[in-house]
């Protein structure tokens, strides 16, 4: 049986070691090449330098040792397809991974440049059955998840273009928490010390409201951020933005946030996606406010982003003018709130749009 390295964690390499009657710190010799030196590592090839006879070119293990994981291990290769560059310097790649599973799935990942550093925005699925009509990724349904190693590769991959990647964000295709336990793995690994070592406090998971996955999460109280999309006061027009929002109730949703915050104790955001005419009005910006009042929360809004999807002729984004209104109604009820900057809409890199202009 090939064992999918990249996605195994320092216990599990040991056990293989114990398998391989090899000694157990060889365990971390090898953790600390494919999630740091390895992951680090690239040459005129760029990205697809590490997959070319990976196991051959770990220098910290003997030679038979780096002859036995070629035989009995994998990394499923992460290959970039395609590259476009926005005028804001955002980066979106196309990546391919192929598994042993299938022939390989396309995914979008972006790379995005901030003040405090480079964030990596990776996806979790290779599409998405969540169906939320504003968002391209659900165009075409759920292909299947991804794995642990290969959402830590789309942020290797994309670290290759910059110095560091300071903080990663799971808002790419996908619903994370619909992929719990390959996420969970992968949190663990992307934080390791031995690893890529990012704080837990430098990565958001973002989910439309998968209720007894939040409550889940919450009891493992982790320090990462946690964004929930929400984009109404009411079941119905939730309900009309996402499928899901008719499975959990709004009631239901704001008990598991402020669930969330009571054992982890740490900050909600809520993604509002602002969209003209339909969400925005200030007697929603009021219900928004009653609605989280006294919660540790802040609102993050987003004038909606236009896809080349069937979507775009049904929604327009909020004018500026009349979103800073409405942001200025939660303020002023107790409420923090900003406006999200949308980076790379030229490349449809931005908030939605990633799956849109799909190309294989």
């Amino acid at each position: 049986m090939t064992r999918d390295i990249l996605s195994m964690n320092i216990t599990e390499l040991r056990s293989l070691m114990v398998e391989l009657n090899q000694p157990a710190y060889r365990a971390e010799q090898i953790f600390e090449w494919l999630h740091r030196r390895g992951a680090s590592q690239a040459d005129s090839n760029g990205v697809r330098d590490f997959y070319v006879a990976p196991f051959a070119r770990m220098d910290n293990l003997p030679k038979t040792l780096r002859e036995i994981l070629s035989q009995t291990c994998r990394i499923t290769p992460c290959r970039e397809v395609k590259k476009q560059v926005s005028k804001d310097g955002t980066v979106k790649y196309l990546f391919q991974m192929e598994s042993l599973s299938d022939a390989g799935v396309f995914i979008e990942s972006v790379l995005m440049e901030y003040e405090h550093g480079h964030t990596v925005c990776i996806s979790t699925q290779a599409g998405c059955r969540m169906g939320c009509v504003f968002c391209a990724s659900a165009v075409g349904g759920l292909a299947r998840n991804l794995t642990a190693g290969e959402m830590c590769a789309q942020v290797y991959a994309a670290g290759r273009d910059t110095k560091r990647v300071s903080s990663v964000v799971l808002m790419g295709c996908g619903e994370p928490l619909d992929n719990f336990d390959a996420v969970m793995r992968f949190i663990e690994l992307i934080t390791h010390e031995k690893g890529a070592n990012i704080g837990a406090r430098h990565i958001t998971l973002s989910t439309c409201g998968l209720v007894p996955k939040m409550r889940a999460l919450a009891e493992r109280k982790l320090q990462i951020n946690l964004a929930v999309s929400l984009h109404g006061t009411t079941d119905e027009m939730r309900g009309s933005f996402m499928p899901i929002a008719k499975k959990y109730p709004i009631n239901e949703l704001i008990h598991a946030c402020r669930y969330y915050i009571g054992l982890t104790n740490r900050r909600i955001t809520f993604e509002y996606a602002l969209t003209k005419g339909i969400n925005d009005s200030l007697v929603q910006a009021k219900e928004l406010a009653d609605l989280l009042k006294g919660m540790l929360c802040h609102v993050n809004l987003i004038p909606i982003n236009v896809t080349s999807t069937q979507f775009e002729t049904k929604f327009s984004p909020t004018p500026r003018r009349e979103a800073e209104t409405f942001a200025n109604v939660l303020i002023k009820n107790g409420i923090p709130s900003t406006i999200r900057r949308s980076l790379g809409c030229d490349i449809a890199a931005a908030c939605g749009q990633l799956r849109s202009d799909f190309r294989m």
